[in-house]
């Protein structure tokens, strides 16, 4: 078994991978659906379940759109806060409700906060799952403001960079507990990264879809526990 999350890309072609945690929320996901179709991109979306099971028309229109639906967690509890067994337990059980919501295999796992141990990084293996991290961000759960989530989004970028953004907030229910949601119009802010990517001849890919054309994954250590 190769040890390892996919933390990049090495692909020839100008794409970088565009992805999307904490959601399915209304107005964040659909006015980001929005955007990426303006610009004809295509993106991987990190879902919890506590928000599928409230927003699942949410999640249908990320699946009629032509994106990629991944787990992010049944919630948004940090995995090494739990005893692994609860944990591998949770991954498990997490995928086949996710899979019987979409009706497709999902492939890709985003452990919440990207915190895993070892255990928890095998645990998404036996599943069939693979963690997928990331580089550049968008600062969308912090205050910054946008002039600051766009620079840093454009920050490092290069073919085959793993990007981190949000299409909702995680809270108390979600089992979060990261303060109050920044204010923002997630739409506007997406549409000015991909205007930044297209200026750098970049475009926005699911990461399926970077895989089928080309790319190959790049792995790395990451257990910041």
């Amino acid at each position: 078994m190769l040890v390892g999350s996919a933390v990049e890309l090495r692909t020839e072609r100008p794409e970088v991978v565009l992805t999307f945690d904490d959601g399915p929320e209304p107005g964040g996901t659909d006015r980001i659906l929005a955007a990426l179709a303006a610009a004809g991109a295509s993106a991987t979306f990190f879902v919890l379940l506590t928000r599928v099971r409230r927003y699942r028309s949410l999640v249908d229109d990320v699946v009629a759109a032509g994106h990629e639906v991944a787990l992010h967690g049944v919630d948004h509890r940090a995995l090494p806060t739990l005893p692994p067994a609860e944990a591998a337990r949770m991954i498990r059980a997490g995928k086949a409700e996710l899979e019987d919501a979409v009706g497709r295999p999902v492939r890709w796992f985003r452990p919440p906060y990207g915190r895993q141990t070892g255990r928890n990084w095998a645990a998404a293996a036996r599943a069939d799952l693979l963690p997928v991290l990331w580089g550049p961000t968008l600062l969308d759960w912090t205050d910054a403001r946008d002039d600051q989530r766009v620079a840093r989004s454009q920050d490092g970028v290069q073919k085959g960079s793993i990007v981190l953004a949000h299409d909702g907030f995680a809270g108390p229910e979600d089992g979060a507990c990261d303060g109050p949601p920044p204010v923002l119009d997630r739409g506007h802010l997406v549409t000015a990264v991909l205007a930044g990517y297209a200026d750098r001849g970049l475009t926005a890919r699911s990461l399926g879809q970077a895989l089928d054309g080309g790319g190959r994954l790049v792995r790395a250590p990451w257990f910041p526990g």
